[in-house]
């Protein structure tokens, strides 16, 4: 290899190093997401189909945390939230920002690295990745005085990219603005007037886009499934979404039928409260063909759920 050869290779891994923009690699994203066997974003990260995504929205907080447990996930669910819109569902695929306390060495390196690339405002990093259907996902470790990145503008801006709001360990600013955003569906944790605003007042830098980040006790992984309901937050790995909500619908679907058979006396409670006899299984399938167009889960996933039942 000539000399010249050598020097051009260099100048591209810089460049290729350079625009990670304090985001993870492709390789090192589909490394440590493994069980995901479906489709991926550019970047690596897992993509949840939109369909799965619209069917989780009527997923319970109970059915996801059963299944997850189930399956060796204890620590999925996170609580203690402000909210935007309380009566509303966050439902989208997560991407990551971790964010630490500020140090102005690193802070520096980090920002000039991201000036190179002609960005500007660490807080905005994450917000340019975003397309439609994702949750901005932030690690801001509670960070409230000079801590908050993201007020109405930003704010503003993630919703037009994505449609939904926010999961955010740290302190808003605007909030009443950003409650003017009417789909900004948000959990948040504190609220402060003052703003992020480096490298004067420099209290938080951007450490990670799309890593393995922590929120409350959880470790979110880009792309897995972020569930907002009930004041508490689930994070769904990618490769349980189609498990959560194929289960919840089954639940649901079991006590639609069992509520109806009481109140006509058909069963008691006790028969409908335990481990099903074989003749209320087949009474179930046959409900189930039934009332096929009139259930709030879609024939598809009926026809689904019949044909790989084990009653």
């Amino acid at each position: 290899m000539s000399r010249k050869t050598y020097m051009l290779l260099l100048v591209l891994v810089g460049l290729a190093t350079q625009m990670m923009a304090q985001q993870i690699s492709k390789e090192e994203l589909i490394f440590l997401t493994p069980e995901w066997k479906g489709e991926r974003f550019e970047d690596g990260r897992p993509k949840v189909s939109d369909a799965l995504l619209e069917r989780i929205k009527s997923v319970s907080v109970e059915e996801a945390w059963a299944v997850m447990k189930n399956e060796g996930y204890r620590y999925q669910i996170a609580e203690d939230w402000k909210m935007i819109n309380p009566d509303s569902v966050l439902v989208g695929r997560a991407v990551t920002a971790t964010f630490m306390p500020g140090r102005p060495d690193v802070w520096k390196a980090i920002d000039d690295r991201g000036k190179a690339q002609g960005k500007r405002g660490q807080n905005t990093w994450p917000v340019d990745i975003l397309v439609k259907g994702d949750v901005y996902v932030a690690d801001q470790f509670g960070a409230d005085k000079d801590g908050p990145t993201i007020g109405d503008n930003v704010g503003n801006a993630i919703y037009a990219k994505t449609g939904n709001g926010i999961v955010y360990d740290g302190a808003l600013r605007d909030v009443e603005g950003l409650m003017e955003i009417g789909g900004f569906t948000s959990f948040y944790t504190s609220y402060d007037a003052s703003h992020h605003n480096p490298p004067g007042d420099l209290n938080t830098m951007l450490i990670g886009i799309n890593k393995p980040t922590r929120i409350r006790t959880v470790t979110v992984m880009p792309g897995d499934v972020v569930l907002g309901k009930m004041g508490v937050v689930t994070f769904i790995p990618a490769h349980l979404a189609e498990k959560v909500a194929t289960t919840s619908e089954v639940v649901r679907l079991r006590d639609m039928f069992g509520h109806q058979r009481i109140k006509e006396g058909v069963y008691t409670a006790g028969q409908i409260d335990t481990r099903w006899a074989d003749d209320i299984e087949k009474d179930f399938s046959k409900w189930l063909n039934e009332h096929i167009d009139e259930l709030p889960v879609s024939r598809e996933q009926i026809q689904e759920i019949l044909k790989k039942r084990t009653w």
